[in-house]
């Protein structure tokens, strides 16, 4: 009688085996592809002398030492195994993934987070919609299920802003019970990305810039290291009151602290304040004017609006910025903020003569509603100016 023989090697010794790796690597990329079907063939390219003799040995097909590819039906590899070592394919390769269950669980699982988003109160904003979209288009979305992340949080997050300039760990604690929540981390990617697309601007790549996008959020990371630059600026109220008229009165620029400007009310005393983007402006301006003058620095910090907003209800607020895409945004933004705001030399008069040459411009075109014949301009000519550019026009208008 013809006794049964156990396979000399366990099946799984297989998979490291010099004739079988290569044959068996090819075999799992296909079940996990297929969610383990065995239909179809699977190829290796270049075989060597042991690969052709266990291809042989599973089709019972000589194969010359010249072939160049070997095919093997899956079927027939999977009869091979379970005749020859007693278990099938998958048995002899160990778990499986299965890619198709995996993209189909991904698939619900962005659609619940596109359900998430939709439901934000910015879900109708062409910047909410361009900043989902993008997560969608680079995987972002998916990473996020896989990953765990709590995207609700994250929509949470948005619907809170802007804030009215509130500390982060109090932002934090009061949104999601925990005052670092938005210190590092995937919720506080998100979240930039997001504000980011809202405002128009790169996403930030370092502590500066993204103190800065924090700020036009209302968000505060710090209160000392938001500051304002400022020139002949007096006011009234306090020990920082007295200060900004004392250097006002010598011509000396200063530095105000959020901080500072929260210990005690103040009042400009001024009926008109220029504000400018750059500090080349204003340290230019320090022998030659004696009119109040404030330097956001590029993107207005906290400060920056808490010195403005001690301004009097009838002080002018005349307001510049580089003529780039980002610098009409933040004029735009400004205008928009502060009702006695006018532009301040941010028109085609100003820009025109000025823009045969130049570094070129970049972003997104940007509406210019105060003068719209600016953005035609801009858009027409591809060209920036930035405000040191323009300097003599600006300094005579500080004389």
């Amino acid at each position: 009688m013809h006794q049964h023989m156990p396979p000399t090697d366990p099946p799984t010794d297989l998979v490291t085996a010099p004739g079988w790796r290569r044959l068996l690597d090819a075999a799992r990329r296909s079940l996990e592809r297929t969610g383990g079907s065995l239909d179809g063939s699977v190829s290796i390219a270049a075989p060597t002398d042991d690969e052709r003799l266990v291809v042989i040995g599973i089709t019972g097909v000589y194969r010359p030492i010249s072939v160049s590819r070997l095919t093997v039906r899956l079927d027939d590899l999977d009869a091979h195994l379970r005749a020859a070592r007693g278990a099938g394919l998958a048995e002899v390769l160990g778990p499986l993934r299965d890619r198709p269950g995996e993209r189909q669980r991904a698939a619900v699982q962005r659609d619940g987070l596109l359900t998430v988003a939709a439901g934000s109160r910015h879900a109708a904003s062409p910047w909410y919609q361009e900043w989902v979209d993008g997560m969608r288009r680079d995987g972002t979305l998916t990473r996020i299920a896989r990953g765990g992340v709590d995207f609700n949080a994250v929509v949470a997050v948005l619907d809170a802003l802007p804030a009215a300039e509130e500390p982060m760990p109090a932002f934090a604690e009061r949104l999601l019970g925990d005052t670092k929540a938005l210190a590092d981390g995937p919720l506080r990617g998100l979240t930039l990305r997001a504000l980011a697309a809202w405002h128009q601007v790169p996403v930030p790549a370092g502590a500066e810039q993204e103190r800065a996008l924090w700020d036009l959020a209302g968000v505060v990371l710090d209160d000392l290291a938001s500051q304002v630059l400022v020139l002949n600026v007096p006011a009234t109220g306090g020990l920082l009151g007295s200060w900004l008229t004392d250097s006002a009165a010598a011509g000396v620029p200063v530095r105000v602290t959020l901080y500072q400007l929260r210990l005690t009310p103040i009042t400009l005393t001024s009926p008109e304040v220029f504000v400018c983007e750059n500090p080349a402006v204003l340290r230019a301006a320090v022998a030659g004017t004696s009119r109040p003058l404030i330097c956001t620095e590029g993107v207005p910090s906290a400060a920056v609006h808490a010195l403005l907003r001690a301004a009097g209800p009838d002080t002018v607020i005349r307001w510049r910025n580089d003529f780039d895409w980002t610098g009409v945004r933040l004029t735009g933004a400004a205008l928009a903020r502060y009702p006695k705001a006018v532009p301040w030399r941010m028109d085609t008069a100003t820009y025109v003569p000025h823009a045969a040459s130049g570094v070129p411009l970049i972003g997104t075109p940007t509406a210019t509603p105060w003068e719209p014949a600016l953005a035609d301009a801009m858009t027409r000519t591809g060209h920036a100016v930035m405000e040191e550019r323009i300097l003599p026009l600006l300094l005579s208008d500080l004389c």
